[in-house]
């Protein structure tokens, strides 16, 4: 066996002693029942992304008032990350996912219905803050799972996230297209949303792990590793929020894309994503974190750089597609560590990286924005170049540094 290979199988040498006694197949259902939870997670929040035109509409808001309600969203999940990991170590997650998923399945059905745009704020905030409790939660279990099979899963759930979102946008717009009433449409998709975790919950590990050294009583506010792994996370958020928000822009304005060849551009990005992370646990298992983490980097930054240096519709799809594979295992990877940190509860450590990583989610493309105007596209999204390289060479010696 390789060196690398011998330090990645290293990290999943020790399973925690409540899972590590349970039945193989005890297990395995465990992890169908989590790729469950992150499907219909990253199929919910593609459901509602779908109707964000027909709130505006709905409620005739400006997009000073439209910004304010999607903030509300990001406010609620902010408030989660802040003050919800501490419950989830407590009650554990299978009660967790459950709680923060049927609260998100039971505001999403609320958020067409409701008489007036100041209800709507709540809803919404209310969403926020179930969706990243049940983002918490399940990425907690996902990395009780994986300690419990010995093996790395965590990139292909956040796969089945992506496979999800996909299939709830594509669904809605079927839908919607077929002439289904949108408050029907998200009702529809909160009860498959309910049923669903209603059904898998069982199979759902009970317990949030506990790290060898760890029992919940440490402080994640001290602790100088998952400051530094929310740091990454944050870095490579801004480059991964910075190509949701202006990859189509750049194709549009830079390229002189058509709008039908400028919307490849988000499709190029997510579909490269998409594939990676089933790709990505096989990587890690055979040549360990760090080495995952800078090979990814290192792609996702050459794929930027190429794309702005050759502004024409090929290169830009390629480039962005690069981008996709590079940034698709640095949140699984993190998450993954941040949940095996030393004297922290894998909840906090998840909480807190989740919340630092969010930041950069959602400043990172007003960075971009104001880089731009300032100077030009190019020159805002030569910082995504920027942070994936940045990227590439802290977070491989923080991996090594921390032994994760």
């Amino acid at each position: 066996m390789s060196e690398s290979s011998a330090r990645s199988s290293s990290d999943f040498a020790a399973p925690p002693d409540a899972h590590r006694v349970l039945a193989l197949p005890v297990r395995q259902r465990a992890r169908t029942a989590t790729m469950a939870l992150f499907f219909v997670a990253g199929m919910m929040y593609a459901s509602w992304g779908v109707h964000v035109p027909t709130v505006r509409d709905k409620f005739a808001l400006s997009p000073g008032l439209l910004s304010i309600a999607l903030f509300a969203v990001a406010g609620g999940s902010i408030a989660a990350m802040l003050t919800i990991a501490r419950w989830i170590a407590r009650v554990g997650s299978r009660t967790a996912c459950l709680a923060g998923g049927l609260t998100m399945s039971a505001c999403a059905a609320l958020i067409l219905v409701v008489p007036d745009y100041w209800m709507l704020l709540v809803v919404l905030a209310l969403f926020g803050f179930s969706m990243a409790t049940l983002d918490v939660a399940m990425n907690a279990e996902a990395s009780a799972v994986e300690l419990a099979l010995g093996k790395p899963i965590m990139s292909s759930l956040h796969g089945m996230f992506s496979i999800g979102g996909m299939a709830g946008a594509a669904v809605g717009g079927a839908l919607l297209s077929a002439g289904m009433a949108p408050a029907v449409h998200l009702a529809l998709a909160a009860a498959i949303n309910a049923v669903v975790l209603l059904v898998a919950s069982p199979a759902v590990l009970p317990h949030v792990p506990h790290h060898e050294h760890a029992h919940g009583g440490g402080n994640r506010w001290r602790s100088a590793a998952l400051w530094m792994l929310g740091g990454i996370a944050l870095i490579a958020l801004i480059a991964e929020g910075a190509m949701y928000d202006w990859a189509t822009v750049y194709m549009r304005d830079v390229v002189a894309a058509s709008p039908a060849l400028a919307s490849a551009a988000y499709a190029a990005f997510s579909g490269g994503m998409a594939i990676a992370r089933f790709a990505g646990d096989a990587v890690r298992a055979r040549f360990g974190a760090p080495q995952l983490v800078f090979a990814s980097a290192s792609l996702a930054c050459a794929g930027m750089i190429g794309a702005l240096l050759l502004p024409n519709a090929i290169a830009v799809l390629t480039g962005f597609t690069l981008m996709g594979l590079g940034l698709a295992n640095m949140m699984p990877v993190l998450f993954a560590a941040a949940a095996r940190v030393k004297g922290i509860h894998a909840a906090e450590g998840l909480a807190h990286v989740a919340g630092l990583a969010y930041f950069g989610l959602l400043f990172g493309p007003v960075v971009i924005g104001a880089v731009a105007q300032t100077a030009n596209l190019t020159v805002g999204l030569s910082v995504v170049a920027l942070c994936a390289a940045l990227v590439a060479v802290v977070a491989p010696k923080v991996l090594t540094r921390l032994k994760i």
